[in-house]
C-alpha cells in the first residue's frame, strides 16, 4: 500500500512539473492562429522599474529618432510590432488611436519592428514604409537594425508593449506587456491595459496592473 501510494505521489509530481514547464502558446503559420503548447521563455531585459537607455533609430520617413528629441514628451509607449504578423496585424488601428489619444497629452507612441529582414521578408524596412503609408500611421515607424534594442527591452512578441515615464530625468519602465486583453475583436475587449497604465500616470496614482502576457508572434531573429 505504501509503495503504491509513493508511485501516486511521484506520478503526481512530475505531471506537475511538466505543466510547470511548459505554457500554452498561440502561434501562426501562414497567417493561420492556432494554439500549442511549447517550452516556456523566462523574459529578460527590463524590469518594472528600470531605466530605458535612449536609442537611436531610422524611422520610415529615413530620419534618424531618439526618446531624448521628444522634449515635451511626459513618457512614451514604445511598442515591439511589425508588418506581417496577424496579431500586429490586428491592432494596428488601435496604436493610432493610442497615438492620436495619449500624444497630445504627452505619451507618444514610438513603434519599432524588431525582426531581422532575412528571417522574414514581409518586414524588410521598404516593405515597413509601404506598410505606414497605407494605414496612415501618425507615429514613429522605427528599424531596429542590427536587432540591438529589442533584448535591452526584453520584448518577445509582436506586438509588445513598454510604457516608459520620465522621472528626474530618466525613462522608468512603468508598464510591460499586451496592449489590451482581445487581439480578435476590438469590441470585445474589457481591459485597456496599456489606457489604464498612462491614465494612471497622468493622474499621478499607482498602476493596478504593471505587468500582462504579450500576446503575439515571435520575433523573427537572424539564423
Amino acid at each position: 500500500m505504501k509503495k503504491i501510494l509513493a508511485l501516486a505521489l511521484f506520478a503526481a509530481a512530475f505531471v506537475s512539473c511538466k505543466k510547470e514547464a511548459t505554457t500554452t502558446t498561440e502561434t501562426v503559420t501562414n497567417d493561420t492562429i492556432t494554439k500549442t503548447e511549447e517550452p516556456a521563455v523566462e523574459r529578460t531585459g527590463y524590469t518594472i522599474g528600470d531605466e530605458a537607455t535612449d536609442f537611436s533609430l531610422k524611422g520610415t520617413d529615413d530620419k534618424m529618432y531618439s526618446l531624448s528629441q521628444f522634449t515635451d514628451a511626459k513618457g512614451y509607449i514604445v511598442i515591439f510590432t511589425c508588418n506581417h504578423c496577424p496579431y500586429a496585424k490586428a491592432y494596428e488601428e488601435r496604436i493610432v488611436a493610442l497615438d492620436t489619444k495619449y500624444k497630445s497629452l504627452g505619451y507618444p507612441v514610438i513603434a519599432i519592428n524588431p525582426n531581422d529582414p532575412t528571417a522574414q521578408p514581409e518586414d524588410s524596412f521598404d516593405l515597413m514604409k509601404t506598410r505606414a503609408k497605407e494605414k496612415g500611421f501618425t507615429f514613429p515607424y522605427l528599424f531596429d537594425e542590427g536587432q540591438k534594442i529589442y533584448p535591452q527591452y526584453g520584448a518577445t512578441k509582436t506586438p509588445h508593449v513598454f510604457v516608459l515615464n520620465k522621472e528626474n530625468g530618466k525613462n522608468i519602465v512603468k508598464y510591460i506587456g499586451a496592449i489590451d486583453n482581445n487581439h480578435e475583436n476590438p469590441n470585445d475587449v474589457t481591459e485597456k491595459y496599456v489606457e489604464a497604465a498612462v491614465d494612471a500616470l497622468l493622474k499621478n496614482e499607482p498602476i493596478k496592473q504593471t505587468e500582462t502576457v504579450a500576446i503575439g508572434c515571435t520575433i523573427k531573429v537572424k539564423k
